[in-house]
This record gives C-alpha cells, sequence and structure tokens, in this order.
C-alpha cells in the first residue's frame, strides 16, 4: 500500500497536547513541513514566547529555546545577528506579542531585524484562564470582561499587523487563517514565502493567523469556527498587507 502521509522528521512522535478543535496543532503541522521541505532543519532555530504555543519545545525536532513573556524577538535578534547563517523565527500568541512584547516585536520591524514571527491571534489569552487581551473583539465576553470589551474602558482591539505593515524595515506582512481547509493550504504557502523573505535577506516578516480557541471561548470546535467566521474575520481580514519581489528561485 503506497503511504500518502506520514510524520515529517521535524516533528517529534508525542502525543497532541491541544484543546480539541484548536488550531494551534495545524500551525505547528504546517510550520514543520515548512522547515523540511526547505531542508532548512539543521540551521533552524525557534524562539519561542509564552502561551500554549509553548508546546514546541516537545513537538518539533529542531533547536527550540524559550523566552522570557513578550520578549521572543529581542532574544531572536540576538541569536540573528551572532549567526546570521541560521534560519531564526518566533513564535507567538496575540497575549504575548500583542501585550507584553509589543515593545519587543515593534522595534525588530523598525530596525528590519532578518528573522520571521509567526503571530498565533485567538482573540484571547488561551493558556492562563481566557482573559481579555490586546486583540479581544469588541463586546466579546472573557473572564475579565464578562459583560464584553467596553470601547470607552477598554479602548479598540489592536490589529498588529496592519501596525507593522506601516513599518520600513518590515518586508512582508501577511494575515491568514487555518478554519478551512483552503485556508490550511495557503497558510502554508504564506508561512514559507514568509520564510523565503528571510532567507532573501529582506528584512522582517510577520504571518499573522486567525484561529479559534473553543475551551476559552465556550464553545463546541464547530461553534467556534462560525464565530471566527461572523466575528474575528470582518475585524482582521485575510490578505498580505505588505509584500515585497522575491528574487527568482
Amino acid at each position: 500500500m503506497q503511504k500518502i502521509f506520514e510524520r515529517v522528521e521535524t516533528l517529534r512522535d508525542v502525543p497532541t497536547q491541544w484543546c480539541a478543535g484548536c488550531g494551534y496543532g495545524i500551525v505547528q503541522r504546517l510550520i514543520a513541513e515548512v522547515v523540511h521541505e526547505m531542508k532548512l532543519t539543521e540551521r533552524t532555530v525557534l524562539s519561542l514566547g509564552v502561551g500554549c504555543h509553548t508546546n514546541a519545545i516537545v513537538n518539533f525536532n529542531f533547536d527550540v529555546h524559550g523566552a522570557l513573556h513578550g520578549r521572543a524577538p529581542a532574544v531572536a535578534t540576538g541569536i540573528k545577528r551572532a549567526r546570521p547563517d541560521l534560519f531564526v523565527f518566533t513564535l507567538q500568541g496575540d497575549g504575548d506579542l500583542a501585550a507584553i512584547g509589543t515593545a519587543e516585536i515593534i522595534h525588530a520591524a523598525m530596525r528590519g531585524e532578518r528573522f520571521t514571527t509567526i503571530f498565533m491571534n485567538n482573540a484571547i489569552y488561551g493558556q492562563t484562564g481566557g482573559q481579555m487581551a490586546p486583540t479581544t473583539l469588541v463586546g466579546q465576553v472573557t473572564s475579565t470582561s464578562p459583560y464584553g470589551r467596553d470601547v470607552a474602558f477598554n479602548g479598540q482591539p489592536l490589529r498588529i499587523s496592519n501596525m507593522i505593515a506601516q513599518i520600513p524595515g518590515a518586508a512582508y506582512v501577511t494575515r491568514t487563517s487555518v478554519h478551512t481547509v483552503a485556508n490550511v493550504n495557503k497558510t502554508k504557502k504564506l508561512i514559507r514565502k514568509a520564510f523565503e523573505v528571510q532567507e532573501a535577506g529582506l528584512g522582517f516578516s510577520l504571518v499573522e493567523i486567525i484561529t479559534n480557541c473553543p475551551s476559552n471561548w465556550k464553545m463546541s470546535a464547530l461553534e467556534s469556527i462560525r464565530w471566527l467566521e461572523e466575528n474575528m474575520l470582518p475585524i482582521y481580514p485575510l490578505g498580505d498587507l505588505k509584500t515585497p519581489d522575491l528574487p527568482d528561485r
């Protein structure tokens, strides 16, 4: 029998740690596939922020380290500058990147640091109990906004990718999702493009991935997909926000 699907060498054979219906596992699979297909495994270093995605420490079969909350871009900067021959990327959630790590990500983009950031946005603090995040939608109920996010008190959701796209040092900024098969396939292509931007030395690249959090949204997996489509995508529309011309391969 012909094998048509298998675990790539960049993923370890460990049980899943994700809640049912979570998109994080899909994203990690896509990252592993792209690293493998681009033959980057032996020189890849992942700088992890703090959040649900820190399971990557045991999931990926390449060099991974954990940074302090929000500081992954600062550590990635040091690694890439000390060893420009390495392929360096960060994996961060919205609580990590858009809250405590806002300064780090903005200034990394301002400097045009030549690494890539994969930014997971599920509009909530997933790992620590479902608190309101900078990306939480207006009216969205969380454990710290039981009556919904109030603009007068909490302000508007922070659209990180729109802000980063205005910075000259950012070479490639895009927003995608993994809530349908078509979007999963497209997201893999966009991750690869961001990695190619780094390999071409063009500057900082950011891939924002809209995903769901059934556990903290208090929904079934299917309900969370519908909620994402109806509520998140109008606020965080998918598509490229800034794209460079890549050299011919």
